[in-house]
C-alpha cells in the first residue's frame, strides 16, 4: 500500500462516514501521511482529526476513534493507534507493505510520476546567457536548477516548455563584433570590448566561412562578423548546454522575435489600450506604479528608440499569446529589482501577477580551487568545470541545495569515491543494487519462475526491508512536493535516504543463497525488492539530470 492509497483509503472512510450520518463535514480532496519519526509509533501518521475536528463539530480525539475504527477493515492496515489529542498512527501488515516492490518495478520509469499539475501550462525561462561569449560558473546553477525543476513539474503532470531567451540585439552586439573584427586584423580590442581567446578562436571560425572578410572595410566588415560569429558563439552555447545534460525547446530571438517583427510597437499599442500608457517629457511611459513599482518605467524614449523594459514588456505578451499562462523566470542574484517590474506588466496586460508571474532568485555558487578559463581570460567557464569534475557531480551539487542559499563547491570532496560524496553515494547504490541483481541471476535467483512471477509479499519482514520499502514508497510525494515548490534538491536528499536504507538492507538481508543452499521464494521476492531500489534511485537521478550508473 502506497502513501497515495493510505490516503485514499481516509478519504473514503470518512467520506462513508458521511453518508452513514455519523458525520457532517466536507472532506477533503487530499490527506496527507507522513512517516512518523518514530518509527514504533506505526509506518505512516495523519492529524486528518486535529484539522477536521472543529468543522465537525467534534473533538479531534472522538472523531479520530471514529475513522479508527473504519480504517482498521480495511485491507493491508494491520492496526490504526490514537496519539496524544487525536493523531492517527497506521501499521500496515507485511503483505500490503511489501506488495509495493513489485508495484514500483511494474511501473519502472513511470514510478514516481503524478498529475498533481496536470492542466498547468508552464513557462519556464532560464540561463538565457547573453550570445557575447561562453558560459560561465555563473550560468552554472541555473543551468542545472532550472533543467531540474522542467524535469520535477513534468513528472508531476504540467506542460513545460524550456525556454532560452537570446539577447542577441542593442549595441553589446557590435561591440562583440568589434572585438572580433579587431582581433581578425591583429588590433587590440575596443575599449570596452570583448578579451579572451575566445575572441580570437570566434575570429577563425569566422575567417573559415567568409575568407575575404579582412579585405573589406570595417564598416562593411562588421555586419558579416557579427552574424558568423553570433552563430559560432551560439553553437558553442548549444553544445556545452547539451554536455551538462540541458535541453531547450525553444530558443528566442529578441532581434527577430521583438524587434524586427514589430511586437515591440504591438506591445505599447496593446498596453495603451489596457489604460496604463503615457505620454510625458518627449517619452512613452507605462504606469508600473499603480501595480506596486517603485516608479513608472520608459517604453519608448524621447529619441524614438525602446528601451530594455519595452523589450521585456514585449516578450512577456509574447509568451501569453503563446498560451503560456504561468511563466516562470529563474534569474541571478542581482535580479531582486525585475521582479516587481515583472510582476507590474503582468498587471498592465491584465493578468493576475500572483497567478501569471514566477520569479525564481538564485544565489551565487563558487568552487574552491577553480581557475579562470584560459580561453575567456576573466572567467570560469562551465565546460572546464565539466572536464575537472564531470558532469554529475556538478549537476547533483547544484540540485542538492535552494537556489536562494549561497553555494560553495568542494573539488576534492565531488572526486572522492566515498560515502562522504553525496552523487558517489546515491550512484554507488544504484550500480550495488545492479551488481546484486546480477550475482542473483548468477546463482539462479530470477524473479518468475516458468513465465510466472514469483513475490510473497509477505515474506519481506526483517526491520531493514519495511524501513526501505517506507522510503520507496514515499518518493511520489517527494516529487509531487519538488514539483509544486520549485525544490528538486527534496528529490536528491531523498535519494541519499534511499540508499541509506539500501546499503543496510543489503547488509543484513541476502538476494542469492550462499553454497548449496536451494532457492528459495524469499530470494525472489528479495530481488523484487532490490530491483525497486534500483528503479527508484534511476528515477530520480533523472530527474536530477544525473546518470545512474550499472557499474562502478
Amino acid at each position: 500500500m502506497t502513501p497515495e492509497e493510505l490516503s485514499s483509503a481516509i478519504s473514503a472512510c470518512l467520506a462513508d462516514a458521511v453518508r452513514a450520518g455519523e458525520l457532517s463535514v466536507d472532506v477533503p480532496e487530499e490527506i496527507r501521511v507522513e512517516r512518523p519519526k518514530n518509527r514504533d509509533h506505526g509506518d505512516w501518521a495523519t492529524n486528518i482529526a486535529l484539522q477536521l475536528g472543529k468543522r465537525a463539530g467534534m473533538a479531534p480525539r472522538q472523531l479520530a476513534e471514529l475513522i479508527a475504527g473504519r480504517l482498521a477493515t480495511v485491507e493491508g492496515v494491520a492496526s490504526v493507534e490514537i496519539a496524544g489529542p487525536g493523531f492517527l498512527n497506521v501499521t500496515l501488515d507485511a503483505a500490503a507493505a511489501g506488495a509495493l516492490a513489485k508495484s514500483i518495478v511494474e511501473a519502472g520509469a513511470a514510478y514516481g510520476t503524478n498529475e498533481a499539475l496536470a492542466g498547468h501550462v508552464i513557462n519556464m525561462e532560464f540561463v538565457s546567457a547573453n550570445p557575447t561569449g561562453p558560459l560561465h560558473i555563473g550560468h552554472t546553477r541555473w543551468a542545472a536548477l532550472g533543467d531540474s525543476i522542467a524535469r520535477v513539474l513534468r513528472a508531476s503532470g504540467a506542460d513545460v516548455t524550456r525556454e532560452y531567451y537570446i539577447n542577441d540585439a542593442g549595441n553589446q552586439m557590435n561591440v562583440f563584433a568589434g572585438s572580433v573584427l579587431s582581433r581578425l586584423h591583429g588590433r587590440d580590442v575596443p575599449e570596452g570590448g570583448y578579451p579572451g581567446q575566445y575572441i580570437v578562436d570566434l575570429g577563425h571560425e569566422v575567417l573559415s566561412a567568409h575568407p575575404d572578410v579582412r579585405e573589406l572595410t570595417d564598416e562593411a566588415a562588421l555586419p558579416i562578423v557579427r552574424e558568423a560569429a553570433y552563430a559560432a558563439q551560439m553553437k558553442d552555447i548549444r553544445a556545452t548546454l547539451a554536455e551538462f545534460d540541458v535541453e531547450f525547446d525553444v530558443y528566442f530571438s529578441e532581434r527577430e522575435g521583438l524587434h524586427e517583427s514589430g511586437a515591440i510597437e504591438t506591445a505599447v499599442k496593446r498596453l495603451r489600450e489596457q489604460g496604463h500608457v503615457f505620454d510625458a517629457d518627449g517619452a512613452v511611459w507605462l504606469r508600473t506604479t499603480d501595480f506596486g513599482d517603485d516608479k513608472d518605467r520608459v517604453l519608448i524614449r524621447a529619441n524614438g528608440e525602446p528601451t530594455y523594459f519595452a523589450a521585456d514588456a514585449a516578450y512577456y505578451l509574447s509568451k501569453k499569446d503563446r498560451g503560456f499562462a504561468e511563466k516562470v523566470y529563474l534569474l541571478g542574484a542581482d535580479h531582486h529589482g525585475y521582479v516587481n517590474r515583472l510582476k507590474a506588466i503582468a498587471a498592465c496586460a491584465g493578468d493576475d501577477p500572483e497567478a501569471a508571474i514566477e520569479v525564481l532568485i538564485g544565489q551565487l555558487v563558487s568552487v574552491n580551487g577553480a581557475k579562470l578559463s584560459k580561453r575567456a581570460g576573466n572567467i570560469i567557464e562551465l565546460k572546464d568545470l565539466i572536464e575537472w569534475l564531470g558532469k554529475d557531480a556538478v549537476r547533483y551539487s547544484l540540485a542538492r541545495y535552494p537556489a536562494d542559499s549561497p553555494l560553495t563547491l568542494d573539488p576534492e570532496l565531488l572526486k572522492k569515491n566515498s560515502n562522504e560524496n553525496p552523487v558517489f553515494y546515491v550512484q554507488y547504490a544504484h550500480a550495488r543494487s545492479r551488481g546484486a541483481a546480477r550475482n542473483a541471476e548468477a546463482a539462479g535467483v530470477a524473479r518468475t519462475v516458468d513465465g510466472t512471477d514469483v513475490f510473497d509479499a509477505a515474506l519481506l519482514t526483517h526491520p531493514s526491508e519495511n524501513d526501505l520499502l517506507a522510503r520507496l514508497a514515499a518518493y511520489p510525494s517527494i516529487v509531487a512536493k519538488a514539483a509544486e515548490f520549485r525544490e528538486p534538491h527534496r528529490v536528491a536528499r531523498h535519494l541519499e535516504s534511499v540508499a541509506s536504507a539500501y546499503h543496510s538492507w543489503y547488509d543484513n538481508c541476502r538476494i542469492a543463497p550462499q553454497g548449496d543452499e536451494e532457492v528459495t521464494d524469499l530470494n525472489r521476492t528479495r530481488l523484487w525488492l532490490n530491483d525497486a531500489t534500483s528503479q527508484v534511485l534511476a528515477n530520480g537521478l533523472g530527474l536530477l539530470g544525473v546518470s545512474a550508473p550499472e557499474r562502478m
